[in-house]
């Protein structure tokens, strides 16, 4: 690190020392500007919290009640001197970047972020900096998405053999973003929707921020019961591992992350399909969305760090890394709500 740095390590998480708050820490701090509301970037237990408006239904839904001052994308605040902005990210709902800018110095900090379209949340947007923070969840060449047309595509195919051959099709895939980007492209023509618990309080949330999803149901409101053979369910990987399944007789399983994109993947996680579906940047989306920023220095955060900062280097940027407390696109476990 430099002297003057405008963000810092600290065993709290990432810091401004002008601005004297932290971004997405992972102990308790005073006051924490939020990047988006996934476990691990928005934790309980901080005095004051600043994020985008368009975070504050999913955050109140899994933080409760907290002291959460928003923020528009692209309003711009000063405090203790530093001009301080919020940019969309791209990767769920209210996902930001963290745009600081202090004695001509402008530093921007990305949390999580995704470039490929998503009608589920606002569209990632470059912005101009010297410095950028950014993720590597997926910072390698093989990590390559291909388009929500032939994903969803695929999806469809499914849900539809199996729905002939009387079995439902489950898909596993995290309750916060993922879920919601599951329902939003699936064909809700081809038969019910059911979704677990820990999935429904977030697509409220996302109603209520005017994401267009189709209509689900929790199990327990089913009163057809051969809806259950014909039904999409969407959980979380947790629940499709329990008990929680069997009320779905003979089903087929299929876990929906970027993880797929790895041979062997769904053979051992014991998955009858995987789809190749993210809500981070592929290889080409990390370094496109690092070439937009025009920064000449860049700190790689949790993923493929020594790759990324190795690549960076011989492209004739400064890189380094941080050393954080996120988990990418594993941490998001989310079994902690009812299991209706």
């Amino acid at each position: 690190m430099q002297t003057g740095d405008l963000i810092v390590q600290r065993p709290e998480g990432l810091y401004c020392p002008p601005g004297d708050f932290y971004i997405d820490p992972w102990r308790p701090v005073a006051r924490a500007v939020i990047t988006h509301a996934h476990a691990d970037h928005a934790r309980v237990g901080h005095g004051q919290y600043l994020a985008s408006a368009p975070a504050e239904g999913v955050l109140r839904a899994r933080l409760g009640e907290i002291d959460l001052q928003t923020l528009p994308y692209g309003e711009q605040i000063v405090h203790n001197g530093v001009k301080l902005s919020l940019h969309p990210a791209g990767h769920v709902l209210g996902s930001s970047q963290v745009r600081l800018e202090h004695a001509g110095r402008v530093w921007v900090a990305s949390g999580d972020y995704k470039v490929a379209p998503d009608p589920t949340c606002a569209p990632f947007e470059a912005v101009r900096c010297d410095v950028f923070i950014t993720e590597s969840t997926f910072g390698l060449p093989i990590y390559r998405w291909v388009s929500d047309d032939e994903l969803f595509t695929d999806i469809n195919d499914w849900w539809s053999r199996n729905l002939l051959a009387g079995r439902a099709s489950v898909i596993a895939c995290y309750s916060f973003g993922k879920a919601q980007r599951v329902l939003s492209g699936v064909d809700a023509s081809i038969g019910p929707i059911i979704v677990h618990g820990a999935v429904e309080p977030l697509n409220r949330a996302y109603r209520d921020a005017g994401v267009d999803l189709p209509p689900t149901k929790l199990v327990t409101e089913v009163t057809d019961k051969a809806d259950l053979k014909r039904a999409l369910v969407v959980c979380p990987p947790g629940a499709a591992a329990s008990t929680w399944l069997r009320r779905f007789g003979d089903a087929s399983t299929a876990f929906a992350s970027g993880w797929m994109q790895l041979r062997g993947a769904r053979r051992r996680g014991g998955w009858d399909r995987g789809f190749v579906l993210s809500d981070h940047a592929d290889w080409p989306g990390l370094m496109g969305a690092i070439g937009a920023t025009g920064a000449q220095r860049v700190i790689v955060t949790h993923g493929s760090i020594p790759v990324m900062v190795r690549y960076l280097r011989e492209q004739g940027l400064e890189a380094e890394s941080f050393e954080t407390e996120y988990g990418g696109d594993a941490v998001e476990a989310d079994v902690e709500a009812p299991a209706a």
